[in-house]
């Protein structure tokens, strides 16, 4: 398995956008799919809206490959579904991201995307995998209170999602 990670990447950010505050995302101050709070966090200071409107997709890339990607273990997942899991984690969560799948393969979840999970996916069909997971997730979303604002943005992205997985994963760029 080859790290996807350069071409996930572009298709989150493309998801993501850039600069928000909508009243009604609990993320507030958002840039690039980075919010205030997470930004933060990974510089070790707080940021004002001024940094967080400043945000290019070089800046937020290491960001993403130590949060997001690298505790998805994103490079020992197979084509397609890396891209999966990494844009839930982005959008949902990592523990929630990382359920979803250890649900897809029967595990009783911890979160954590290790040897057992990944020993498990090897035996799976990926196509499958990332058809159940895109399920799971369209599922997920409708048990967040927010769904009735952001609920129909939410399944379009996981149905767009799912093709350029299914694309990845059958070796076609997915772009």
């Amino acid at each position: 398995m080859n790290s996807n990670f350069d071409a996930a990447l572009q298709h989150v950010l493309k998801s993501e956008g850039g600069f928000v505050n909508h009243p009604a995302d609990p993320g507030g101050m958002t840039n690039l799919g980075v919010t205030k709070r997470a930004w933060e966090q990974y510089v070790g200071h707080e940021v004002d809206e001024a940094t967080m409107r400043g945000l290019t997709p070089e800046k937020v890339k290491p960001f993403y490959k130590a949060m997001y990607w690298d505790k998805i273990n994103g490079d020992a997942l197979p084509d397609g579904l890396d891209y999966c899991v990494f844009d839930a984690a982005v959008n949902m969560g990592i523990h929630r991201a990382s359920v979803m799948l250890q649900l897809c393969l029967g595990l009783k979840p911890d979160g954590i995307i290790g040897q057992q999970t990944l020993g498990l996916i090897k035996q799976e069909d990926p196509a499958k995998l990332i058809d159940e997971y895109s399920d799971r997730r369209s599922a997920a979303y409708q048990e967040i209170s927010t769904f009735p604002i952001f609920g129909k943005g939410w399944i379009r992205r996981v149905n767009s999602v799912e093709t350029i997985a299914k694309a990845m994963q059958s070796g076609s760029s997915g772009s």
